[in-house]
């Protein structure tokens, strides 16, 4: 066995481990990623509800006043 023969084999026993970590890798990250903009998104929401809600509160609890004459 030579030398090239050695080096052959060390990267074809090498590569499935390889490709299997850079797709697990891949799918994590999208996960992740996913995730994150699942949060940011339910954020928004929140803060957009929030407002809304702070709003219709203050419209009711605002007595009206009668213009004076």
């Amino acid at each position: 066995m030579n030398v090239n023969d050695f080096w052959s084999n060390a990267l074809w026993s090498l590569t499935p481990t390889v490709l299997v970590g850079l797709i697990f890798w891949f799918v994590l990250r999208s996960i992740l990623k996913a995730d994150q903009r699942e949060r940011d998104a339910y954020a928004r929401e929140e803060v957009r509800e929030r407002a809304r809600r702070r709003k219709a509160c203050e419209a009711v609890s605002e007595p009206k006043q009668e213009p004076q004459s």
